[in-house]
């Protein structure tokens, strides 16, 4: 099991850093930086505090405490971006470092106690513990991304419509195993 969940916690993470990936894609520069309602985060401050996140609890995940003193998080909340590449390298810096950490590991490795805020977990909780938070933040940006585009949103997954054909060419594959995101 060890084995095929480190393979599989990959796949999940590239799954959400796609879905976000696609999301910025469809969305210019001044619609990644709107507040749709006063004091709500913007999806440029969703990736300012992913970011954020993932550089702190990623950087020596398994010998120092995943809340650095560094973090200044209450700044994450705060857009200071002033292009749209800037935006993508502070996101693509925190999903370096999460997959840099994530491919260190090994099965030995997932029952070590490691701490967030001096709150012990096993890597296996904090992992899981990640995941659930950054996949709860990229469906916060694919519903902004909705909402910002309307009519004109590319879907991320199985269109409305769509899931008699989607269900189709699924049931007309042999049956074998493999990860949902395979065919991403």
């Amino acid at each position: 099991m060890e084995t095929s969940y480190l393979t599989s916690i990959v796949k999940q993470f590239k799954y959400y850093k796609a879905l976000g990936d696609r999301t910025i894609a469809q969305l210019n520069f001044d619609q990644l930086k709107i507040e749709v309602v006063e004091d709500t985060n913007s999806v440029a401050i969703i990736i300012k505090h992913i970011s954020g996140n993932m550089l702190s609890r990623w950087t020596h995940f398994l010998t120092e405490d995943g809340e650095k003193p560094w973090r200044q998080r209450d700044d994450e909340f705060i857009d200071h971006f002033n292009s749209k590449e800037e935006l993508l390298s502070a996101w693509e810096a925190g999903w370096t470092c999460l997959f840099n950490a994530l491919e260190s590991l090994n099965s030995e490795h997932l029952e070590q106690l490691i701490y967030i805020r001096n709150q012990g977990h096993t890597v296996t909780e904090a992992i899981n513990r990640q995941l659930a938070h950054y996949a709860y933040h990229v469906g916060q940006m694919v519903f902004l991304g909705k909402l910002l585009k309307g009519k004109d949103w590319m879907s991320l997954s199985i269109p409305k419509g769509k899931s008699e054909t989607y269900n189709q060419e699924k049931f007309h594959q042999e049956k074998g195993r493999r990860h949902f995101t395979d065919d991403l």
